[in-house]
């Protein structure tokens, strides 16, 4: 009754698509890690390059249960494109992840969370402030969307593509935050980024004293720094190998 189906997909998939989904199982175990997983909510969804398949969490699973045989492979109309698929998927979920990956066929990666100092920080009518170095990144890149109550409206997917526009971080007013990237590991960086900033911020209010405000100077500055930070040889593509190895470290059955 409370077991899951035994799925192993390793040799009936291409190689690309293998490597998509170990990365993408061990993002998953990631979020148990730092704690930002929601039961069996929120999801993490990416393009298989290549192609216009993408992969999602099934429903019903917590995410330290994820491998990367038992995500499931959809269009992105929302159809499971596998066979013999024995999971399902959130429709919630798919509508907003599908609106993202509609407007950013570039972005391999969109991943959503609903902690704590995210949805706060999302609830506050002045957002996310300048108030610490974590901040600089996602103001470099930050676009919010009004609550529209639980997304399972068609409608509400133009609204999302248009506010998100060419941000790389998104604030859900109210409901929580979204992270793209053109890698998994990409996406990965930018969440952890925003968390901190998040709870930095939460932090600094909570003393009631005056802070520091960042100049709005540097914060129109900071975009190109960002770049060379969490590119190349000093950021994310050195961070997210350490992440696997982190995963690999705790959860041996991640890849299979």
């Amino acid at each position: 009754m409370y077991d899951l189906p035994v799925v192993s997909l390793k040799d009936s998939v291409s190689e690309q698509e293998w490597q998509t989904r170990v990365e993408l199982a061990a993002c998953y175990r990631l979020l148990v890690m730092h704690g930002w997983d929601d039961l069996i909510h929120s999801h993490i969804s990416a393009r298989i390059p290549g192609t216009d398949h993408l992969l999602l969490n099934a429903f019903g699973l917590t995410f330290d249960e994820i491998t990367a045989s038992n995500l499931v492979k959809i269009d992105i109309q929302g159809n499971i494109v596998q066979e013999d698929c024995p999971f399902t998927i959130n429709p919630a979920g798919f509508t907003i992840h599908s609106a993202l990956h509609e407007a950013r066929h570039e972005d391999q990666c969109t991943l959503h969370v609903h902690t704590n100092e995210t949805v706060a920080v999302a609830s506050l009518e002045e957002g996310l402030l300048p108030l610490s170095q974590y901040s600089m990144f996602a103001l470099a890149s930050l676009a919010y969307h009004d609550y529209e109550g639980l997304a399972v409206n068609d409608e509400e997917k133009q609204r999302l593509k248009d506010d998100l526009g060419n941000a790389n971080f998104f604030l859900l007013k109210n409901h929580g935050a979204i992270t793209l990237g053109k890698t998994i590991g990409d996406a990965f960086m930018h969440m952890y980024d925003l968390t901190r900033a998040c709870e930095i911020q939460l932090q600094v209010q909570a003393t009631g004293k005056s802070a520091f405000m960042v100049d709005q100077s540097i914060v129109d500055g900071i975009k190109a720094q960002a770049n060379i930070v969490h590119s190349g040889q000093t950021g994310g593509q050195k961070a997210w190998p350490a992440m696997m190895r982190k995963v690999k470290r705790a959860y041996p059955d991640f890849d299979m």
